[in-house]
């Protein structure tokens, strides 16, 4: 598996994670103190969340994940906070992956 597999992942898991906050925020402030408009916000989060799904997707399979442990990253992507805790568990996991797929150097 190829470093920048993890590294896409990684980026759009705190990514999707702020924007979740923030989405979260404004629902708040929409529902609670009945300010701000949350549709922006909302469809940022949307596109962000597609692309977090295709790159954890992408990296379960080349991770060979069985399903259930794939729906369990996804389903980080849609709980507050819970992308900070989950991402750092699978770079631990996935680094290993690319140190073994790293090419061999040729010997003389």
């Amino acid at each position: 598996m190829k470093s920048n597999v993890l590294s896409r992942y990684r980026v759009m898991a705190y990514i999707t994670a702020v924007w979740l906050l923030v989405f979260t925020a404004a629902i708040i402030a929409k529902y609670g103190f009945e300010t701000g408009d949350t549709m922006l916000i909302s469809q940022i989060h949307g596109v962000l969340f597609i692309v977090y799904v295709v790159f954890a997707f992408d990296l379960g399979t080349k991770a060979k994940w069985p399903f259930g442990k794939l729906l369990w990253v996804l389903a980080a992507g849609c709980i507050p906070f819970a992308s900070f805790f989950v991402e750092p568990k699978i770079s631990r996991e996935a680094r290993p992956l690319i140190a073994d797929a790293s090419p061999a150097t040729a010997k003389a």
